[in-house]
């Protein structure tokens, strides 16, 4: 029988912060880092965690600073995961590891593959962003409403930003599996909606209400992030990069896929037509890992 099995424990920094750290699959397992989207706590999902377990994977996350318990680390970079990364491999005793990044944790396992060469064997990014200074890419064109209001907010400033998490926050908080679809809005379309169901949603739900539990400051940190330069060169990734993104996604565009995969040296691309935001990781999770694994050894 698969080992499934999940912890959750409070991992300290060495500068002092705590990080909810969770754990779940064969302990025997090889790593596999998994970064968040924006805002969510990776709370595991127990087929994706099955996923791995059947190809010898142990599922390994914490919530970014500022998320669910994590110390928020005002002013954080995306390459400051980096620092984090190293104090949660280190934790579990995890020497290398295979990371993979959704949405939002998408530029954050990049930071990874970039500054832990060592430690990182191979990445993937599920539907992540790419660098708002990015030349050659219309940054917002093909957002749902919702995001051009959120990235719009964020270039005007923390002024404009803290309205939008506190509205934000006071739905996504308290949140519901049937409440997902209508609340997501302009964010999603037939393709991402029919996959919001059942488990699925449940799990989603969970996800943002725990990241959201205590403040939304994870998630105004993350905005402003993402804004900035993120403290990393693209060029100087040499481990291999799985690139997945779908033509259907309303969250990140599909030319923020084509662009990274222009752009990162070891980029090995999966673009597909019929594929959006959310379906990724319900319908191709399996081939993301296998990809993974092959590259990685």
């Amino acid at each position: 029988m698969l080992d499934v099995s999940a912890t959750r424990e409070a991992v300290t920094t060495p500068d002092g912060r705590s990080l909810d750290v969770y754990v779940a699959g064969p302990s025997t397992g090889r790593t596999l880092l998994f970064h968040t989207g924006t805002p969510a706590a990776p709370i595991p999902y127990d087929p994706l965690v099955a996923e791995m377990a059947a190809r010898g994977l142990r599922y390994v996350a914490f919530s970014r600073p500022g998320y669910g318990s994590s110390s928020r680390r005002e002013g954080r970079s995306v390459a400051d995961v980096a620092d984090d990364t190293v104090t949660v491999l280190d934790h579990v005793g995890a020497t290398t590891a295979l990371t993979a990044g959704w949405s939002g944790g998408g530029p954050h396992a990049l930071a990874c593959a970039a500054l832990l060469p060592d430690r990182i064997r191979a990445a993937a990014t599920i539907a992540g962003v790419a660098p708002y200074q990015a030349d050659g890419i219309e940054y917002l064109e093909g957002m749902g409403e919702e995001n051009l209001e959120e990235f719009n907010a964020a270039l005007e400033g923390p002024a404009a930003l803290m309205p939008f998490k506190e509205r934000g926050r006071a739905v996504w908080s308290v949140i519901t599996a049937d409440e997902c679809a209508q609340a997501f809005g302009d964010l999603v379309d037939d393709v991402d909606r029919g996959v919001l169901t059942g488990d699925f949603a449940e799990w989603v739900a969970a996800s943002f209400r725990e990241a959201l539990r205590e403040s939304y400051w994870g998630w105004f940190d993350d905005d402003m992030a993402f804004i900035r330069p993120w403290g990393i060169d693209l060029d100087s990734i040499d481990v291999p990069v799985h690139v997945w993104q779908g033509r259907h996604d309303r969250m990140v565009p599909y030319s923020h896929g084509e662009w990274l995969s222009r752009h990162i040296p070891s980029a090995v691309p999966h673009l597909f037509e019929d594929e959006g935001h959310l379906s990724l990781a319900v319908t191709r999770f399996g081939d993301i890992l296998d990809a993974l694994v092959a590259s990685g050894r």
